[in-house]
């Protein structure tokens, strides 16, 4: 029964990610591993989160050019390719 309650109190400290937040790499990866967030960048030390994305401005346009950089990565060797992944820069 009380470890339960101890996972209660331990996720309710964690603050939620909110957009505009700064935080260093361990603490947005932490609370980005704990929350239901979808998509969000630490550029900088701010947290970055897009908005909700539609189909006419965003599914379309971005299948057609997915489409047309797909065609040109397996006609053109050495080259890479990756849509929605996620990167670290700062080493």
């Amino acid at each position: 029964m009380t470890s339960g309650l101890k996972n209660t109190v331990l996720k309710s400290t964690i603050p939620p990610l909110e957009n505009g937040d700064r935080l260093t790499r361990i603490e947005f990866e932490n609370r980005y591993s704990k929350s239901n967030v979808k998509t969000a960048e630490l550029i900088e030390g701010i947290v970055y989160m897009a908005s909700p994305l539609r189909i006419t401005k965003h599914g379309n346009p971005h299948a057609r050019i997915m489409t047309w950089l797909g065609t040109y990565w397996s006609a053109t060797p050495g080259i890479e390719l990756g849509d929605n992944s996620t990167i670290r820069l700062d080493g």
